[in-house]
């Protein structure tokens, strides 16, 4: 519904505050701002991913509640208040840039369209990084569902879709400061009270308590069960906020490698780096391992098995598809996909560490999973057993 200002001096037509948006309406809404903010402030980190997962997750939440809310919530928050059509919003937007415009007590016909394109994209990127997560980096619900390569592909659009989002966010937040200006009126301290200006036409609506308290809850428990994790902790017993299947372990490997530094799994490296690593076992980085024939029949076996081909962790997959089949890297920081991954640590950074060294970053360097959340940069606080 709405009221229609005289042309010539909008301004001085006598009004009063009545409540427009309901507490669940606004919840929603400065949560999700929240959840956005959150989203690409970690998009790029590995260490924060599961806060990105997370607000993702929220952000899922929240707008299917939106959704619902569109069809039983209060007389603004219901779509049927602001079902205008596009020639409308064009018109609008037209009359509003030229002084001539219409009061809308709840979203304007311009702002119609751009909310309704932030809920279709908000949960088309939801979408889309759930199966990243599952694929790319296989965790999460989809897990074992979606392939590597799938993965990166939803990996791609679920970026582009991030990146049109906040276009629209920027051009909604351009067109409120817009109908602010025009319609004399803060609107974005009206979606934080939850009240705007009326000439007594309209009644305001309720403020629909309740359901914004069970909201809050919900979340509330949402981020305990996330989170819980991180409360429990100990120095030698961190969180890791992912888990994998364990990869396969064989005890010659273990002995053979491990008696001098980490027995780093065979996934970080194709079979053929192990193959030449093991035949040029005498000469083994200056040092003659002086493995008899039979063990060296057992270790190849094992990494032939095991190597970054079988594709059995993120690592794997990336190192296999990244490195050209004519390359035979001997350690895994000769990879691409390892220069680039560490292309961003300081100098500084690495004093703390040694490059080959995994363990002094990956706390899970022992479990060969490699995964995010399981990275501390130069901090090694537990020994490998504990976190396998």
């Amino acid at each position: 519904m709405h009221v229609a200002y005289p042309p010539e001096d909008p301004a001085q037509i006598a009004r009063r505050p009545i409540r427009v948006w309901d507490l669940p309406t606004r919840i929603f809404h400065w949560l999700l701002v929240a959840a956005f903010v959150v989203q690409w402030i970690t998009q790029d980190d590995a260490r924060l991913l599961d806060y990105h997962v997370f607000a993702g997750y929220a952000i899922g939440v929240l707008l299917v509640f939106r959704v619902l809310w569109g069809f039983l919530g209060t007389r603004y928050a219901r779509f049927d208040s602001f079902a205008f059509s596009p020639r409308q919003a064009l018109q609008h937007l037209c009359a509003m840039l030229a002084g001539r415009h219409e009061r809308h007590l709840g979203h304007n016909p311009a702002g119609t369209w751009s909310i309704f394109g932030l809920l279709a994209l908000g949960l088309a990127t939801v979408v889309t990084g759930i199966a990243t997560l599952g694929g790319a980096k296989q965790l999460g619900p989809l897990r074992g569902l979606i392939g590597y390569a799938r993965g990166d592909t939803f990996a791609l659009v679920h970026k582009y879709l991030a990146w049109s989002m906040l276009v629209l966010v920027a051009l909604h937040l351009l067109g409120v400061l817009l109908a602010s200006r025009a319609e004399h009126e803060n609107l974005v301290v009206s979606m934080v009270v939850g009240t705007k200006s009326s000439n007594g036409s309209f009644g305001g609506v309720p403020a629909a308590t309740p359901v914004a308290s069970v909201l809050l809850v919900i979340l509330a428990i949402g981020v305990w069960s996330y989170f819980r994790g991180y409360l429990q902790a100990r120095p030698l017993q961190p969180y890791l906020p992912f888990t994998q299947p364990a990869l396969a372990e064989n005890a010659a490997w273990t002995k053979e490698c491990g008696g001098c530094h980490l027995a780093y799994h065979p996934s970080i490296l194709p079979a053929r780096s192990w193959t030449k690593l093991l035949r040029e076992q005498h000469a083994h980085f200056g040092e003659d391992l002086d493995l008899e024939d039979e063990s060296v029949r057992r270790l190849q076996g094992f990494a032939a098995m095991q190597s970054a081909e079988a594709h059995r962790t993120t690592l794997a997959w990336k190192v296999d598809s990244t490195t050209p089949s004519s390359a035979t890297p001997l350690r895994v920081t000769d990879t691409g996909y390892w220069k680039h991954r560490h292309a961003d640590l300081s100098d500084a950074d690495w004093t703390r560490t040694k490059r080959f060294a995994c363990d002094g970053c990956h706390l899970d360097a022992a479990a060969g999973t490699f995964l995010p959340g399981a990275i501390q940069v130069g901090m090694q606080t537990a020994s490998p057993e504990k976190v396998r």
